[in-house]
């Protein structure tokens, strides 16, 4: 019996060591939280919080390219990031280009312009790049001003900032940068349905 056992474990470590585990991405998946560092801040330390929005995103590197205008293309649809087009979770009502989102999963896209992006929220998820962005399933739509960088970003970069009226998202690569507000209010919260 003890001979059946220790066979039985040789030929799993044996399976074992012959996976091949797949390389490394490029450009490897990361998440952005409202508050910031929500689970640490809130879930480890113990302080006061509530979970309005998560980012999931995949982080290309500029690598000495020149990105946008040439890399990604200005005037064409751009899934903000590498891989998996990114997705925002809203875990309240927001309002964002003075549209209402209720609470829910969706997918984040922009057509990018030398002085302005058009940011779009659209409700289909799980989407490998934007070969299949159908605008008919967008839930708002924003226009920001683009900022120059003195400095560059290397890695494609999004982060949510604090603001008066609820936070922005900020996006950072290359020399460019871009801040999506998303508004909000503690005391009546928005409501809205999707279209």
């Amino acid at each position: 019996m003890l001979l059946t056992i220790i066979a039985g474990l040789t030929s799993l470590t044996t399976n074992a060591q012959d996976k091949k585990m797949p390389p490394l991405d490029a450009s490897p998946m990361d998440m952005a939280y409202y508050p910031v560092m929500y689970p640490y801040v809130v879930k480890v330390k113990g302080e006061p919080g509530a979970l309005v929005a998560r980012v999931i995103y995949s982080r290309p590197q500029k690598k000495g390219r020149k990105i946008f205008g040439e890399l990604e293309a200005y005037g064409e649809i751009y899934r903000l990031g590498a891989n998996e087009a990114t997705e925002i979770e809203f875990y309240r009502p927001v309002n964002i280009g003075g549209k209402n989102i209720p609470k829910g999963r969706y997918t984040m896209y922009a057509i990018l312009g030398e002085q302005k992006w058009t940011m779009i929220v659209n409700r289909e998820t799980d989407i490998w790049g934007a070969f299949k962005y159908d605008e008919k399933k967008d839930v708002a739509r924003a226009e920001v001003p683009v900022v120059k960088l003195s400095t560059p970003v290397e890695p494609f970069s999004i982060v949510f900032e604090k603001a008066d009226y609820g936070a922005n998202l900020v996006v950072a690569w290359d020399t460019t940068s871009v801040s999506l507000p998303i508004k909000w209010s503690d005391k009546a919260p928005a409501t809205g349905k999707k279209k």
